[in-house]
C-alpha cells in the first residue's frame, strides 16, 4: 500500500470521530417498525413518515429515532424540527387514565 492511501485512510478515521463534519441535505430510509414497515424521507430540513402518527403531529417514534441516530450530522432545522402540531384534547377516559384513576 502506498503513503498517499495510508495518508488518505488515516484521515477517514479522523473523520470518522467527527460526525459533526457531516450533514444530511437528503436523506430516504425504509424503517421496519414493530407493526409495518415505512419509508422515512428528509428533504431540504424537512422530515415526512408514512406511518399513521405522523401525519397529524410532524413528528413520530420512527422519525425520533432517526434524529438520535444520526445526531450532529443533522442540520439544526432537522435535528431538532419544528415544535409538533398540539396533540387532541383528551376525552374524560383518557384524563382519568392518564391520572392513574380507573
Amino acid at each position: 500500500m502506498n503513503s498517499s492511501m495510508i495518508s488518505k485512510i488515516e484521515k477517514s478515521k479522523r473523520y470518522e470521530r467527527e460526525p459533526d463534519r457531516i450533514k444530511f441535505q437528503a436523506l430516504a430510509v425504509t424503517f421496519t417498525g414493530e407493526n409495518d414497515v415505512h419509508q422515512v424521507s428528509l428533504q431540504d430540513g424537512a422530515w415526512h413518515c408514512n406511518c399513521g402518527y405522523f401525519p397529524h403531529t410532524g413528528i413520530c417514534s420512527h422519525v425520533m429515532a432517526l434524529q438520535g441516530l444520526l445526531g450532529a450530522m443533522l442540520t439544526p432545522d432537522a435535528r431538532y424540527g419544528p415544535p409538533p402540531a398540539a396533540l387532541p384534547a383528551m376525552d374524560d377516559t383518557a384524563q382519568s387514565f392518564a391520572a392513574g384513576v380507573g
